[in-house]
């Protein structure tokens, strides 16, 4: 069983991040810092990150997606609401590199948590903001959720037009960890900045904006000229036949994208004459006419088993692979081989398995250095290391401004 513990640290040791946000995307992106090396305090109120609520769990409190999204932090419970709170936050902050949240500006200036008052007692602070819209456009201020922003940069509107089916959101918390990385990368831009310079700054990442890009950088197409070109949308990504293809048996996740694809897939089915069929015969005719060179596809492979086709399009170097399910996934060879999924103990969740961090590091090896916390798990711990003194945290914990796990108030 591997520890959850281990003595090796990645290239972000000695970065500091104060969290405090929720749900999944700005627990994703220090998720990534931590699982890099950063020292990353996760700052929850005394309800806790919802995310701890959505099971399966052993324990409440302890849900799935939350071990997966919180290792290698360390809990405090400080209730923001009070003034005892908010001035602990503001000491804590004297401590580190950077400070992100997730919930709406207007909600952090109401607390007194804006980044003017942050400024005042730590200059070189990066104070980074992740929510749904950016602060200078007309929705400002409007909440956002992940089905939200998926609907409103037309990711069901491209399943819709790829499928002809209804619009369907991605079955993944696609937005919140798309801009996590984003958030990521921004916060390791700022510490870059901030210790070239001696200053930080307040920097925003507004998800609608960051997912827009995204889906803009594949289907602006002809409107990428001006005057346009032609319509939206890059063909080859919503004709319906860009899917997985069915076999006698079963499906197969085939892409025959190059001229030398084309010529040998041509060669193996025995259709050697359509290497000359203006259709198909360079990439620019394929990409004019990609539905019928997809649905030519779909066609022939339903004549024989996905093994068969697997088999030949493997001998002829033609990118091929199996449609797994996620059970699938989790007993892939390859990914057990390179150990995606680590068991770990933890203390009171007992036998997990959880995704390992990703990279291979030759200098700076990563791991899963600490468990996902319980509610307030470190809070007295991350207290004295901020400088309070004894009496101002028992005060803390007294008043209820604080809590620690330890001493039963943990959900």
């Amino acid at each position: 069983m591997i520890k959850a513990v281990a003595a090796s640290t990645g290239p972000l040791d000695g970065i500091r991040v104060l969290d405090l946000s929720s749900i999944v995307m700005g627990p994703y992106a220090t998720q990534i810092l931590g699982d890099l090396g950063a020292d990353v305090i996760k700052l929850e109120s005394p309800a806790g990150d919802n995310m701890r609520a959505v099971g399966p769990m052993r324990n409440p409190g302890m849900g799935a997606i939350y071990l997966h999204l919180n290792r290698n932090k360390r809990s405090i419970v400080l209730d923001l609401k009070t003034s005892e709170g908010r001035q602990a936050c503001l000491e804590l902050a004297k401590t580190v590199d950077v400070l992100l949240y997730n919930v709406r500006p207007q909600s952090m200036a109401r607390l007194g948590l804006a980044y003017e008052d942050f400024v005042k007692v730590n200059p070189k602070l990066v104070y980074v903001g992740a929510y749904g819209f950016g602060s200078k456009g007309p929705y400002a201020g409007k909440p956002a959720y992940d089905d939200l922003i998926q609907g409103m940069t037309a990711i069901p509107s491209l399943y819709q037009q790829n499928s002809g089916d209804v619009p369907r959101y991605a079955p993944l918390t696609l937005a919140d960890r798309a801009v996590g990385m984003q958030a990521a990368i921004a916060i390791l831009a700022g510490v870059i900045q901030a210790r070239a310079s001696g200053q930080g700054q307040e920097i925003e990442v507004p998800m609608f904006e960051a997912m827009a890009q995204l889906v803009l950088g594949d289907h602006l197409g002809g409107e990428t000229f001006s005057p346009s070109e032609g319509s939206t949308g890059y063909a080859r990504l919503l004709v319906p036949y860009r899917r997985p293809y069915a076999t006698s048996n079963g499906y197969v996740s085939v892409l025959i994208y190059n001229d030398k694809h084309w010529s040998r897939f041509f060669q193996i089915i025995g259709r050697s004459d359509l290497l000359s069929d203006p259709r198909f015969n360079t990439h620019t005719a394929r990409a004019q006419h990609i539905d019928e060179a997809y649905c030519f596809v779909s066609d022939t492979l339903a004549t024989n088993t996905s093994e068969h086709w697997l088999e030949v399009f493997n001998e002829a170097d033609i990118p091929a692979a199996p449609l797994y399910s996620v059970d699938d996934l989790i007993a892939d060879p390859h990914l057990k081989q390179v150990g995606m999924l680590q068991d770990l103990q933890h203390p009171s969740e007992g036998a997990i398995r959880s995704p390992a961090p990703i990279g291979t590091y030759s200098k700076t090896p990563l791991s899963i250095r600490r468990n996902a916390p319980r509610l307030g798990e470190h809070t007295q711990e991350i207290l004295r290391e901020a400088g309070l003194p004894s009496a101002t945290i028992s005060s803390l914990l007294e008043t209820g401004a604080a809590v620690n796990a330890k001493n039963g108030k943990e959900s």
